[in-house]
């Protein structure tokens, strides 16, 4: 089958990531306190898990997951990237909540970046292309 077969028109767009997580409740809270997802509507499954919805669509699933570390040779996710606006704004409130974050500016994208781990360890990227910057 050929990638175009599946296309209605629209390119591709990536539809949600599930995350596996030791600790279920600590890891919705602070997605919902970061990124100001909500908890939504989740099929009955048989086991544990949360869906977080940004609007109207869920986005990030999470899953019970036992645990363990995963070596960095280890064939894996290395990272999730969200799209965000007001760069000053939220890295504020990274220096409120005391939430250890690092930075990069890609000044030729017009783009900043803010690096953030989930209680877990996922590493979250999260990117604000808000014009060229000038520091």
């Amino acid at each position: 089958m050929s990638m175009a077969a599946g296309r209605s028109g629209d390119a591709m767009q990536l539809d949600h990531v599930t995350l596996r997580t030791a600790d279920l409740e600590a890891t919705r809270q602070f997605l919902q306190n970061l990124l100001g997802l909500t908890v939504g509507y989740r099929p009955d499954f048989g086991f544990a898990g949360h869906w977080l919805y940004s609007g109207d669509g869920p986005v990030v699933h999470l899953i019970p997951g036992g645990g363990r570390a995963v070596g960095r040779d280890a064939e894996t996710i290395d990272h999730i990237g969200f799209r965000l606006e007001g760069y000053e704004a939220f890295r504020q409130k990274l220096d409120s909540g005391e939430i250890p974050y690092s930075s990069m500016d890609l000044t030729e994208l017009g783009e900043r970046r803010l690096f953030v781990r989930t209680p877990g360890g996922i590493l979250l990227e999260l990117v604000f292309r808000e014009g060229r910057t000038s520091d």
